[in-house]
């Protein structure tokens, strides 16, 4: 729920408040914990009560941490309006108690599934994941207007609390460690050697570099699409409709499909069907920011339409990945092998998110868009070769064409008006042309 706040609700919220671009793109970094867990996850590893349940020790601590916060939050809000600076402080520290407790969390997965059960034990985790993303960044989103920011994060609170009481209620018996975990666990040393061997092979290496790239891409698209649709005039209500609660539910389906996929054909042909399907939304993304392509400003069908396209090929593309790399871990290292690669995918992440503002201010968001999808094409051609050495040449032929070729196109663009109202595309501000979702 945190992230999704972060992922859904910040950004439209920033934008309302007339931060520019760059910023809103700088404000990713409130997401750092989760680029940054596994400094920590060798800890969370090794230490935690047996009598109270080692995983258990870290999850519970968390979520109330967690859920007061956002209780304190709420009070504030009912007293006074926050300042930016003390929101984004709640939003970074909410961050780091949920990648903490995400540790364990994997830590735990990994010790209770078998390997056939790592498909759909990956649907449910990732369904779980875009549950709380419709929550706080959809239909909260949609009623936030309406609502009030204190009861906004009383309903936060409220639900974290829930979620804690579940999971000690219904959380099965961990199962007792293993000898080749716990001499895992003996020395921080031994551990970090482990962790070393595990990676440092060739293969190793390549699944980490091909981790931190396969959706840089996607995410210079993600982290200027909702300001883009604000800027067109899209209200709070329809964005909070749209892109969270019916993006959330296409990505259920899509984790669904994914899972699917995941047990009835092997990894690689999963994967390569998916980085193919990926690029469709991703094109109709800059085709609706380019006016030279689209003609005009998108409508509502438009944007609906490619929102729930990208989210359910994005969710099944997720599912495939984190069950390739749940099956690639060393079960006596679980949540710290689990949570390296986690991080590498998280942290592969963060410069599309950091630097789509910065490019959408200096080229223009056709351009930035362009770019973002000849990166994801080039992911799938780094998949098909498997081979590290192809992917700083590519990458760097990719990025050069990339920003010409965009630059070419934002060119093409009529330059954007003066006002708070303009559109980073290179075109005014306009309110949907159809009013309502379907």
């Amino acid at each position: 729920m945190p992230f999704g706040f972060q992922a859904m609700a910040l950004p439209v919220l920033l934008r309302e408040r007339g931060v520019s671009l760059s910023a809103i793109g700088y404000a990713s970094a409130l997401a750092l914990p989760w680029m940054l867990k596994a400094l920590w996850a060798p800890l969370v590893d090794r230490y935690g009560s047996a009598r109270f349940g080692r995983r258990r020790s870290w999850i519970v601590p968390m979520l109330a941490l967690m859920g007061g916060l956002l209780g304190a939050t709420a009070a504030g809000y009912a007293y006074a309006e926050v300042s930016l600076q003390s929101l984004l402080l709640v939003v970074f520290l909410s961050n780091l108690f949920a990648a903490t407790q995400d540790i364990a969390v994997d830590g735990l997965a990994v010790e209770l599934l078998e390997r056939e059960e790592l498909g759909l034990g990956n649907v449910a985790q990732y369904a779980g994941y875009r549950l709380g993303m419709l929550t706080s960044g959809g239909l909260l989103l949609a009623f936030s207007e309406s609502l009030g920011w204190s009861n906004y994060f009383k309903v936060l609170a409220t639900l974290t609390a829930l979620v804690l009481l579940l999971f000690l209620l219904l959380l099965p018996r961990e199962p007792e460690p293993s000898a080749e975990q716990g001499a895992a666990r003996e020395t921080f040393r031994a551990l970090l050697r482990t962790v070393w061997r595990t990676v440092g092979t060739a293969q190793g290496a390549w699944v980490l570099v091909f981790l931190a790239t396969y959706r840089v891409g996607e995410t210079l698209i993600d982290g200027m699409f909702k300001p883009f649709l604000v800027d067109q005039g899209f209200t709070r209500e329809q964005l909070g409709w749209w892109l969270g609660t019916y993006g959330s539910l296409a990505a259920v389906v899509g984790s669904l499909l994914g899972g699917l996929l995941a047990t009835k054909l092997s990894v690689h042909r999963a994967l390569s069907a998916i980085l193919v399907a990926r690029l469709l939304p991703l094109a109709a993304s800059w085709a609706i920011a380019t006016p030279s392509v689209w003609g005009g400003a998108p409508g509502a069908e438009a944007v609906i339409g490619i929102t729930c396209l990208e989210n359910a090929v994005g969710a099944a593309l997720s599912t495939v990945l984190f069950a390739f790399m749940m099956g690639a871990v060393d079960k006596r290292i679980g949540a710290t092998h689990y949570t390296l690669l986690a991080s590498v995918e998280v942290f592969g992440k963060s410069p599309g998110y950091f630097f789509c503002g910065v490019i959408a201010d200096g080229w223009g968001i056709p351009a930035t868009f362009f770019l973002g999808v000849l990166l994801s094409a080039w992911v799938l051609v780094l998949w098909r070769a498997q081979r590290l050495r192809w992917q700083a040449p590519l990458a760097a032929a990719a990025v050069i064409c990339g920003w010409w070729v965009g630059a070419r196109v934002a060119g093409a663009a009529p330059a954007p008006p003066d006002g708070p109202a303009a559109v980073s595309s290179g075109t005014a501000a306009a309110p949907a042309s159809a009013g309502e979702p379907r």
